[in-house]
């Protein structure tokens, strides 16, 4: 069984899409199980993910990290999946990561993203950061694990001590605990279209600056908030 753990916040515009992706996927439908985790939506996002999901449920840990902790333990699975309600899910995605654990020294594994949205400059900034996310990986030096696009085995990952509710790096600094519980292994062909809606909105270039200013001061911030943007 693989869980797949979904977070969300007033994403009644984009849960469906994403959830149907998930619904159509290579591998049998009872090998795999959908949780979303919601953090208090006001909008319709919960009646349209009861339609999908095996399981919708409200968090009670703060931030996106300790809404997917919340997941992990509500999991059946002994894999988990994580991903965002903005993300489309190729068909193949689960089948991938399964595949990719019949090693069992792995205990993490991660890929690239691409543009759902079109234009160049979209597929420009992604390419950077999959350019970052490979960069830190053969270089042995940092994981740049999203987690929109990650998987790893539920006991290794409650033993390294789960995710920290924090705003902003949290599934980087995961990936550093992860790697004392075993390999980690990032798959070129494990793929995740991914919504560019935040740099959009707001600008890559400013959003990525409040990524790195939250991070540097440890995850946390009283100035910037990385997360729950309002895109309406």
């Amino acid at each position: 069984m693989i869980s797949v753990i979904i977070p969300t916040f007033n994403e009644e515009e984009n849960i469906a899409q994403c959830l149907v992706s998930l619904s159509h996927q290579s591998m049998p439908r009872s090998e795999y199980e959908i949780i979303v985790v919601d953090g208090g939506s006001k909008d319709n996002t919960c009646d349209i993910a009861r339609k999908y999901a095996d399981t919708v449920f409200v968090q009670t840990s703060r931030k996106v990290g300790g809404a997917r902790n919340d997941g992990v333990m509500a999991a059946k699975g002994d894999i988990i999946a994580t991903t965002d309600a903005d993300c489309i899910l190729p068909p193949h995605w689960i089948k991938r990561i399964a595949e990719d654990f019949r090693d069992p020294a792995i205990v993490q594994v991660y890929g690239p993203v691409y543009p759902i949205e079109e234009g160049l400059r979209n597929q420009f900034s992604l390419f950077l950061a999959n350019m970052f996310s490979r960069i830190g990986y053969y270089s042995k030096t940092f994981y740049y694990t999203l987690g929109c696009n990650t998987a790893f085995r539920k006991d290794a990952f409650i033993r390294a001590g789960m995710y920290r509710c924090i705003d902003a790096g949290d599934d980087l600094e995961i990936a550093m605990r992860m790697k004392d519980r075993g390999g980690i292994y990032f798959d070129n062909g494990l793929k995740v279209g991914f919504s560019m809606r935040r740099y959009q909105k707001f600008g890559a270039v400013q959003s990525i600056y409040e990524w790195i200013a939250i991070v540097s001061d440890g995850g946390e911030s009283g100035k910037y908030s990385y997360s729950r943007k309002d895109y309406k």
